[in-house]
C-alpha cells in the first residue's frame, strides 16, 4: 500500500465524517445554538422591558408621592385655617360670654348698691324717729338738745 492510497482512503473517510456530520450532527447543534440565542434575546429584551417597567413604575411612584405630599399639605393648611377659625370664634364666644358675665356682675352690684342705699335710708329713718323720741320725751333745753344731736350725728 502505498500513501497514496492510505492518503486517499483517509480522505474518503474524512469525507464520509464530514457528510455525517453536516447531516447528522450539525443540524441538531446549529438548532440548539439558535434555541439558545433566541432565548438569550428573549431574555435580553425581558430584562430591558423589566428595566424599562421599573423606570416607569419609579416615575410613577414618584408622581404619586409628589401628589400626595401635595394634598398633605393641602390638608394641612385647611387644618390650620379650621383651628385659626375655631379660635377665632372662641375668642367671639369668649367676649361675648365675658360682656355678658360682666353686664351681669354689673346689674348685680347695681341691686347691692339699691339694696345698700334702701337699708341706709331705713336706718337713718330709724334713727331720726329714735331722736325725735328722745327729744321729745326730754324737756326742751339747748344744751340737752345740741348734746342729742351730736349723738345722732355720731351714730350716723
Amino acid at each position: 500500500m502505498d500513501i497514496n492510497a492510505s492518503l486517499f482512503g483517509q480522505a474518503i473517510t474524512f469525507a464520509i465524517l464530514v457528510w455525517f456530520t453536516m447531516k447528522f450532527v450539525w443540524p441538531p447543534l446549529v438548532k440548539a445554538l439558535d434555541e439558545r440565542a433566541a432565548r438569550i434575546a428573549d431574555g435580553l429584551s425581558a430584562a430591558d422591558r423589566a428595566r424599562q417597567d421599573l423606570e416607569n413604575a419609579e416615575k410613577m411612584a414618584a408622581d404619586r408621592l409628589r401628589e400626595a405630599k401635595s394634598h398633605a399639605a393641602d390638608i394641612i393648611a385647611q387644618a390650620e385655617k379650621r383651628s385659626a377659625q375655631i379660635v377665632d370664634e372662641a375668642k367671639g364666644h369668649a367676649k361675648i360670654e365675658g360682656e355678658r358675665l360682666l353686664a351681669g356682675a354689673q346689674a348685680e352690684i347695681g341691686q347691692q348698691i339699691q339694696q345698700a342705699r334702701e337699708m341706709l335710708r331705713q336706718q337713718v329713718a330709724e334713727l331720726a324717729i329714735a331722736g325725735a323720741e328722745k327729744i321729745l320725751q326730754r324737756e326742751v333745753d339747748q344744751n340737752k338738745h345740741a348734746e342729742m344731736l351730736a349723738s345722732i350725728k355720731a351714730e350716723l
